[in-house]
């Protein structure tokens, strides 16, 4: 007897397909579960519609994809974060941050989860990221992170300090030697 699956069944196949079964597991199992039904002219002839509706919708999709692709592939997102003092973020740049970002200044509703970040970003520089959009549509979204400029000015601020600090003490070790000298050759 020939059925069409309505749903996957393991050990048959997957959705749409028609197979050939036992009279009795069809009337017995398949069809009472509605895991298919008889394979008539009629049934035969809705599922191909459906089928074609299926692939028409997923080309839509697909074509969405591709269009999306386009539109990330020129974007550069530049984030500015907070760096410690050995040139290194505190945390790291996530999925979650990217995604918000892309709806707030571009208007892309991308599900965080589609952003793949192969390295964590924990340190400021370039770096490029993955965007599965769809099977086998993949774009390059690229990510600027750079130092607050708050921040910056502080770390100048802190590095002249410490020079200074690094000259005083040199000075004041130079002076303490030519007075230990001065003193050891009067004496």
């Amino acid at each position: 007897m020939k059925v069409i699956l309505t749903e996957k069944v393991k050990t048959l196949g997957n959705v749409g397909e028609i197979v050939n079964v036992s009279e009795g597991y069809a009337r017995n199992f398949l069809i009472p579960q509605q895991y298919a039904i008889l394979a008539d002219a009629r049934n035969t002839k809705e599922v191909e519609l459906a089928q074609k509706r299926l692939a028409k919708k997923v080309e839509e999709e697909k074509q969405a994809a591709l269009n999306t692709k386009k539109t990330i592939e020129g974007i550069t997102i530049n984030l500015i974060k907070r760096v410690g003092s050995d040139g290194k973020l505190f945390g790291s740049v996530t999925n979650t941050e990217l995604a918000k970002v892309l709806e707030k200044e571009h208007g892309l509703e991308i599900e965080r989860r589609t952003i793949v970040i192969d390295t964590p970003i924990k340190a400021c520089g370039n770096f490029e990221t993955k965007v599965k959009l769809f099977v086998g549509v993949d774009a390059v979204l690229k990510v600027a992170v750079q130092m607050d400029e708050k921040q910056k000015e502080e770390m100048k601020l802190l590095q002249a300090q410490a020079s200074k600090k690094k000259a005083q003490a040199k000075a004041e070790a130079e002076e303490k030697k030519e007075e230990e000298t001065t003193e050891e050759a009067q004496a």
